[in-house]
């Protein structure tokens, strides 16, 4: 699990993704076991990053499901979900937050 949680950190990481943060949700009730959220430079550049996953990951990871609004992407691997946002998106939605807290109260 951590070699799939460090390809999909470094392929974030050598395209130019920002603030990369994973998140180990196994104790959190909650859907998966771990979230990854990282910034894109912008909403082209968001796509780029989804491309550059599917490029890079495939066949090892199979994408179950990949929702893409432009300013947020999110990639489900079964057991890791990727969210790719916008800064703007980023800061709206503080997903840092809420999966921080989960399992927290």
């Amino acid at each position: 699990m951590q070699d799939r949680i460090q390809n999909i950190v470094n392929t974030l990481d050598k395209n130019k993704a920002e603030s990369i943060e994973v998140f180990d949700l196994r104790d959190k009730n909650y859907f998966v076991d771990y979230a990854i959220i990282a910034s894109s430079l912008g909403q082209k550049h968001t796509t780029a990053l989804l491309d550059h996953l599917k490029n890079e990951l495939k066949p090892a990871e199979h994408f179950n499901n990949v929702d893409e609004s432009g300013d947020w992407i999110v990639v489900d691997l079964g057991d890791i979900l990727i969210h790719i946002m916008t800064p703007e998106y980023r800061t709206k939605y503080d997903m840092e937050t809420f999966l921080g807290e989960l399992g927290s109260h």
